[in-house]
C-alpha cells in the first residue's frame, strides 16, 4: 500500500508489473462509449458497433494506425469533463489521501462497476457507485455511518466512496497486490482464499483487467497532464 507524496512512485510500475506478469491474460483490452444520455458503457470487447477502443498494450493489438485511438482519446476525455464524473473528483481524490489509495484506482473501479451511476443496484443488491452491499458497508463503516441504515447511507455518493476506499486500503493490505485485492472485492475474500491466488472465473477475471486497463490507462492520462515541460536528452 503506497503513502501520501509516494503513490506515483510505487503504484505505477505495481500496476505495470501487473500487467506483464499476467502474460497473455494482460492484453484484455477496455472499450467503451457514452450514450445519448451521458452515460459510460465499458466492456472486456467491442459488443456492438458503438464501442470505440479505450486501451490495449500494443504488443496485443500490433501497432496503431493513425485515428484508431480517436475513440478512446474521445471517452477518457468525457471522464475528465464529464458533469457526473468531475462531480465525484473531490471526494475521489478525499478518499485516496485518507485512506491511502489511489485516486485513478479508484475513480477505474467506480467507471466498471457503476458506470459513475450513484443510483446503481444490482441484481444482488449490490448499491451505489462502488456497487457496495449492506453487509460489506456496515463492515467498512465507521461507528457514525452505523446509526443510518446501510442501504440508505451507500446512496449518499461521498459515504460511498470511503467506504470502498477502506475496503480497498483493506484488501490491498491483506494480500499485497492490487489484482488479488480486485479479485476478491469482486468474488469474495473467500474464493481468493480457497484459489491460493487468482480465482479460475470468467468474470472475476474480466473484472480484474478491465480495472486494471482502465486504472493503467487513467495513470498514463493523469501522468501526460502533469508534466510542464520536455526535456531532451
Amino acid at each position: 500500500m503506497s503513502r501520501p507524496g509516494s503513490r506515483l512512485l510505487h503504484l505505477r510500475p505495481v500496476a505495470l508489473s501487473l500487467m506483464l506478469a499476467w502474460g497473455p491474460a494482460a492484453h484484455a483490452e477496455l472499450w467503451g462509449f457514452v450514450d445519448a444520455y451521458g452515460v459510460a458503457h465499458f466492456a472486456p470487447r467491442a459488443v456492438d458497433a458503438r464501442y470505440r477502443l479505450v486501451h490495449a498494450d500494443e504488443a496485443a493489438s500490433g501497432p496503431r494506425v493513425p485515428g484508431k485511438r480517436d475513440g478512446a482519446d474521445a471517452l477518457l476525455t468525457w471522464m475528465e469533463i464529464a458533469p457526473e464524473v468531475k462531480a465525484l473528483v473531490p471526494w475521489v481524490r478525499e478518499a485516496a489521501r485518507t485512506h491511502g489509495v489511489d485516486a485513478e484506482l479508484l475513480t477505474a473501479i467506480i467507471a466498471v462497476e457503476s458506470g459513475f451511476r450513484r443510483d446503481a443496484v444490482s441484481p444482488r443488491g449490490a448499491i451505489g457507485l462502488m456497487q457496495i452491499t449492506a453487509v460489506t458497508g456496515d463492515r467498512y463503516a465507521t461507528p457514525a455511518e452505523r446509526r443510518q441504515p446501510a442501504a440508505e447511507r451507500l446512496r449518499d455518493a461521498r459515504t460511498n466512496i470511503h467506504t470502498g476506499a477502506r475496503m480497498l486500503a483493506d484488501l490491498t493490505r491483506r494480500y499485497g497486490r492490487i489484482d488479488l485485492a480486485l479479485a476478491a472485492w469482486n468474488a469474495g475474500e473467500g474464493t481468493v482464499r480457497r484459489a491460493g491466488g487468482l480465482p479460475r472465473l470468467a468474470e472475476t477475471r474480466a473484472h480484474v483487467h478491465l480495472v486494471l486497463e482502465l486504472y493503467w490507462a487513467l495513470l498514463q492520462r493523469s501522468q501526460t497532464a502533469r508534466a510542464t515541460r520536455l526535456a531532451l536528452g
